[in-house]
């Protein structure tokens, strides 16, 4: 091998120099000097101040939670508890129906919505989330989701109703004597009366 002359060392030279200057200007020109960068860290520096003045407090009781157990209570203890479900039109008049437990709408299924599965991605294959069939082996979408149905209370009828284009109603576990609801009339084949003495 040859060694290297004098004038090979300097060019040698030369060109390490120029390399780490390149090097420090690359550096350099990487940093992130963009408005939204700039935007980015006066967020984040921001919000630590506000956390360091203003830290989120902690509680020894939870309203959320205490609804959220009433809730459990209320419909998760007894099979069948009759709900009463209050329709309000257009006009402001009142219907009902009672149902054996809650009406459910056609947007919740027993099974996840989305299944993974695989699929050709072009250059690559790998795995997809697609809408899963119903357990009645159709597809659904969340467009329906004003749609309610149940069970009702003395027959087992199915009773279905739709909220929404200025219908909506509103759902209790007990008949209430309220003056709005004096007038309202049985929309299926439960009545009041049917169900009176009914404790659950």
């Amino acid at each position: 091998m040859r060694s290297l002359t004098r004038s090979h060392k300097t060019i040698a030279a030369t060109l390490l120099a120029a390399a780490v200057a390149l090097g420090v200007t690359g550096c350099e020109d990487g940093k992130d000097n963009s408005s939204r960068s700039k935007e980015s860290k006066a967020r984040n520096s921001n919000y630590d101040e506000l956390v360091a003045r203003q830290p989120a407090r902690t509680g020894s009781y939870s309203p959320t939670r205490e609804t959220k157990n009433f809730w459990i209570d209320t419909w998760m203890k007894t099979p069948n508890k009759l709900s009463y479900v209050y329709i309000q039109n257009a006009n402001g008049e009142y219907g009902y129906f009672i149902l054996k437990g809650l009406p459910v709408t056609y947007c919740v299924s027993l099974l996840p919505p989305e299944v993974k599965t695989g699929g050709d991605l072009g250059q690559y294959d790998g795995d997809l989330i697609v809408q899963g069939p119903s357990m009645d082996g159709t597809y659904s979408s969340g467009s329906n989701c004003n749609a309610y149905y149940g069970k009702d209370a003395t027959t087992g009828a199915y009773v279905e109703f739709s909220v929404g284009q200025n219908q909506s109603y509103f759902l209790y576990d007990k008949p209430l004597d309220l003056p709005q609801f004096q007038d309202a009339k049985p929309m299926g084949p439960s009545r009041i009366e049917d169900v009176k003495g009914n404790t659950r």
